[in-house]
């Protein structure tokens, strides 16, 4: 998937393939030269010249990028995920080994960033995918709002055929806009930004942070960027997340711009 910028103002714009851009008449959008595409985390001016980075390219154009920079991860595997079994905010699962693997992954990767604070939920499963930077002595918020969805009596059960009928359903539904749908006994997307945005709002008044690693679940992440990058809800399936990939978002002062987008790179090594 990409992501299309405004190069005058990094605006974010649209979010389709790459494929589908390439192809787009520039009377459907902007110009082609005048836009930026985000390619997972490749980056590409409209004339398919590639960029090493939205940051390089601000670097180069004179536009200031960022006042805070917001690493999002989702936690790492655990053994719920292996079995295919409901977990969201009622099911306080611990990572498996894979999980661990996955975090100490990470870990090696961005030891090097100089993290003003960590924010997880409070699932433990997101305090243990950040152990080893709690561990150094760094500053960490337990933050409710950035739980996972609320899969209501769906929470604990092993996804049979049925259930994988009625969550495709509950999908559909959610991608045709009708976003205050409720799981069965959970809660509906609406619903998450509600008790979000507190959460979020929070992370933003503490403007000494300049850097900040957020932990979280995999479809309150899909709903954290549609409410960062100021997309309609029923397009939060188009964020693609696998455990403990990252997401780093950038905000200007006045816009959030998404620099890296579902980035599994610290993980390549793993078998």
């Amino acid at each position: 998937m990409c992501l299309i910028y405004d190069r005058a103002s990094l605006r974010d714009l649209y979010l389709f393939s790459r494929k589908d851009f390439v192809s787009v008449s520039g009377n459907r959008i902007r110009p082609e030269s005048a836009l930026i595409v985000l390619c997972g985390h490749r980056f590409y001016t409209g004339d398919n010249t590639e960029l090493p980075s939205i940051p390089y390219y601000c670097a180069q154009n004179s536009v200031k990028l960022s006042t805070k920079k917001i690493y999002i991860i989702r936690h790492g595997q655990t053994e719920f995920n292996l079995q295919n079994i409901v977990q969201g905010s009622g099911v306080d699962s611990d990572l498996n080994s894979r999980g661990r693997q996955q975090a100490e992954a990470f870990y090696q990767a961005y030891q090097h960033i100089a993290f003003d604070k960590v924010y997880t939920s409070a699932l433990k499963r997101t305090h243990q995918s950040v152990h080893k930077f709690l561990r150094k002595g760094l500053p960490h918020d337990i933050l409710p709002g950035l739980n996972e969805i609320s899969w209501g009596t769906k929470e604990g059960q092993k996804v049979t055929a049925s259930e994988d009928e009625y969550y495709h359903y509950m999908m559909k539904q959610w991608q045709l806009g009708h976003t205050s749908l409720k799981i069965e006994g959970g809660e509906s997307p609406e619903d998450v930004v509600l008790r979000m945005k507190p959460a979020l709002d929070h992370i933003m008044s503490r403007t000494e942070e300049k850097t900040v690693l957020v932990c979280m679940h995999g479809r309150a992440i899909r709903i954290l960027m549609c409410m960062l990058l100021n997309y309609p809800l029923k397009s939060m399936d188009m964020f693609e997340h696998e455990n403990l990939c990252l997401y780093l978002v950038n905000y200007t002062g006045s816009m959030f711009v998404a620099e890296r987008y579902n980035d599994r790179d610290h993980l390549s090594a793993l078998s």
